[in-house]
């Protein structure tokens, strides 16, 4: 049989398969195929960009196509209009001659231009282009964006003081803006933050539970409850000002802070639930003060401990072999915990295992005399780990029998190989280990080195330039530098050592977020019960800019963080001339924060910051030798593929950095998908929008970044590529960009 259907097609150029099938009703079947093409005889197809900014000089390109079998004429109008008003914007545009004729062959298509002008205060335009013959005709209408030249630019540069005294700042720009005809204030703030060791209170950790029961986080949380709650309850100021933060912005995390000084929103960003947990850890801190609930989730984890021992070790997960240096880890912590004066943890369990970890020692000493490798360096960063852990329990329970000749052996090791173990933890280990077992001056020995290998600066304190990043125990930057307090102040009695490196814990938590427990509990140990006290002060430290003193209108209790707001009329280039004045020991910090508009063309880059930016377009050409890539130095043709490389410098350590890097009018880009990339040894997150190419990164370490990425060129014309801007949403203070590079395309 013979059947019709008829339908309306989509109005797209394409080619269609169609598909049916037929049966009876006694179920004989039958089935169809075929293909058709939906075109037009004259096809009118704009080329819009995505976007246009005031300023540009731009070629709006559309394609006709003839798909009949013959030649056709005709004429074409493309022309510009108000979305709102339906008022025509032509003469705006500078599109005078608004209607051009054309001749096309068959089965061909012709691409037509017009030069516009983006003039100022235009915030959109619609455009219409129309193609008619004496047969047929097309059109194809739509709206285009336009941006701003006057781009909202934030400047900041950091503010900090270390110890009693007067420091003075330049913000260089901010002091030369009236140099500038077309820049217009927005508005001034300055932070400062006069205590910030009490940030150090707000990390203390309360870990309620795990996604594992293994032996190892089950201790972490007796660990981190029982030192946490030590700390709180160690000075009755901490409590009193935890009360004061309840109910307050103090509690957020400071990715939710600052909302006003960052450019985008913490909800366009992957960290939403990042933020989300810090500001929930930190509100679970007024647990500690619950002294029933704590005590009774200490038992608990006590308790379970108790269970998973095996011949006085522990395996990984319970049901396992026994695991030594899971063992080894857990009996270490009981001994800080003892150390540090917890008295809520009983010890029975570390003495109890001290037998198992001995007779281990002794194995590992006499498989070393069976395969005569005693005269071998057999230093490893588990037996340091030994010696520092057994350490704490000497007098409790004295090494004994045959286990003394291992021990003995191993200390003869790190007397002679401490300097070959690349852990500087472990050379802490060793340090602390010997200085208890009765060899104070081979301690001493080790510490000086570390000292010498350590680098001194008046805002980051005491650090090592050596990488400590890694995937290994021993290389926790957070930990090692805990552990430093403790080796400086026990082996050295190194008062200034001390607080020179408790200067770099609390710069880490300016800009990162401390991600694990542990790390947490031993860092607010080293920064709170080490050394001098850095809770007693409440004096706040006094910001004058170009002269005047700021007067805080609402101070934050504990942390003494207080900001000052100055309106655009109020903004003048003296206040780039900021003096600190600090009567207390101790580091402070804050951010003084300029916002202001100027036209894109005239915005110099930022480099008065930690951060820098340096961004350069090259263009990518075909050679014998192959594609190279060369710097844009005359007019470049539609079609040229762009390489955008930014240059990015940190001099610390950040987390949680969002960098955009915007691009002009007539280029598209050619990674359209987001993703996740990895490029000089740095993972982030590229995610490319209509204006410009987003670049969120977990963990910036110190150093130089280059990235790169392809850019189009379609549309001819004269236009700026635009700035690329980074910030650390950590703290806002952290931020710079680079200046706009102009494009000409012949």
């Amino acid at each position: 049989g013979t059947v019709t259907l008829e339908f309306t097609m989509p109005e797209a150029l394409t080619e269609w398969r169609f598909l049916g099938l037929a049966h009876t009703k006694d179920l004989a079947s039958g089935s169809l195929e075929g293909t058709t093409v939906t075109q037009k005889d004259l096809m009118v197809q704009p080329n819009p960009p995505r976007f246009l900014r005031e300023g540009d000089v731009l070629e709006f390109t559309v394609k006709v196509t003839n798909m009949s079998p013959e030649e056709i004429r005709g004429s074409i109008e493309l022309a510009f209009r108000d979305p709102v008003s339906e008022k025509s914007r032509d003469a705006e545009l500078d599109n005078r001659v608004t209607k051009k004729d054309f001749a096309i062959p068959a089965k061909q298509s012709r691409s037509l231009a017009w030069t516009i002008r983006v003039p100022d205060r235009l915030q959109v335009v619609a455009f219409k282009a129309v193609a008619a013959t004496d047969k047929f005709s097309d059109g194809e209408e739509g709206w285009v964006p336009v941006l701003s030249r006057r781009l909202f630019i934030q400047e900041s540069i950091p503010l900090w003081i270390s110890g009693q005294g007067r420091k003075a700042f330049t913000f260089e720009k901010l002091a030369r803006s009236a140099e500038s005809k077309t820049l217009a204030h927005h508005g001034l703030t300055v932070q400062m933050a006069s205590q910030p060791a009490w940030y150090a209170v707000q990390a203390l950790p309360y870990l309620m539970e795990f996604p594992y029961e293994c032996s190892e986080q089950v201790f972490n949380r007796l660990y981190a409850n029982s030192l946490a709650r030590h700390i709180a309850l160690s000075d009755p100021k901490i409590r009193r000002v935890f009360d004061q933060w309840q109910g307050t912005e103090a509690l957020d995390s400071n990715l939710e802070k600052n909302e006003e000084l960052k450019s985008v929103l913490l909800q366009e960003t992957p960290w939403v639930l990042e933020a989300r947990s810090e500001s929930q850890a930190r509100r679970r801190v007024g647990l500690l003060f619950d002294a029933n609930r704590l005590e009774s989730e200490i038992k608990s984890a006590y308790r379970k401990l108790e269970e998973m021992t095996e011949g006085g070790s522990w395996p990984w997960f319970p049901g396992g072999r026994p695991n030594r240096y899971i063992s080894l880890y857990i009996i270490t912590g009981f001994g800080r915990l003892k150390n540090m004066g917890v008295k809520t943890v009983p010890q029975d369990l570390a003495l109890d295992a001290l037998d198992g970890l001995d007779n281990w020692i002794l194995e590992h000493y006499q498989d070393l005399m069976r395969r005569k490798a005693l005269d071998e360096n057999n230093l490893g960063s588990t037996e340091a780990l030994y010696l520092y852990g057994r350490s704490f329990f000497l007098k409790e329970k004295p090494i004994g029998g045959q286990a003394v000749k291992a021990v003995d052996y191993f200390l003869g090791q790190a007397k002679t190989h401490w300097l070959k173990l690349g852990s500087r933890q472990s050379q802490g280990h060793l340090a602390l280990g010997l200085q208890r077992f009765g060899f104070p001056e081979e301690a001493r020995k080790i510490m000086r080195s570390i000292k010498e290998r350590s680098q001194v600066d008046e805002e980051m304190g005491r650090y090592w330039s050596e990488g400590e990043h890694g995937w290994w125990w021993y290389e926790a930057p957070v930990e090692t530098q805990a552990l430093m307090i403790e080796a400086f102040d026990e082996v050295m009695n190194d008062a200034q050592a001390v607080e020179e490196c408790k200067i770099w814990l609390l710069k880490q938590k300016q800009t990162r977020d401390w991600k694990t427990t542990k790390a947490t509990a031993d860092a607010v140990y080293g920064l709170l019960l080490r050394g001098e006290s850095l809770l007693g002060s409440d004096a706040l430290v006094e910001v004058r800019l170009g002269g005047d003193k700021v007067e805080p209108e609402k101070v934050e209790a504990g942390t003494g963080f207080y900001e000052k707001r100055f309106a655009a009329p109020e903004v003048k280039p003296s206040m780039g001339e900021a003096t600190l004045v600090k009567t207390d020991k101790g580091i402070a910090w804050g951010g003084l924060h300029w916002q202001y508009f100027e036209d894109i063309g005239a915005v110099t880059p930022h480099a008065q910051n930690p951060l820098k930016l340096k961004k350069q377009v090259f263009v990518r050409r075909q050679t014998k030798k192959g594609p190279v890539i060369e710097p844009v130095r005359g007019p470049l043709e539609v079609g040229d593929t762009l390489v955008v490389r930014i240059e990015l410098r940190s001099d610390r350590d950040m987390e949680y950095i969002h960098m955009r890097d915007h691009r002009g009018s007539g280029l598209e880009p050619v990674n359209v998908l987001s993703r996740y990339q990895y490029q000089d040894g740095l993972w982030y997150y590229e995610a490319t929008k209509d204006a410009a190419t987003h670049f969120f990164i977990d963990f910036l370490p110190k150093g130089t970044y280059v990235f790169e990425y392809p850019l189009k060129v379609v549309h001819r014309g004269s236009y700026q590529n635009g700035l690329a801007l980074i910030e650390c949403m950590y703290a806002p203070e952290f931020n710079s960009h680079s200046e706009s590079v102009h494009l000409e395309v012949k």
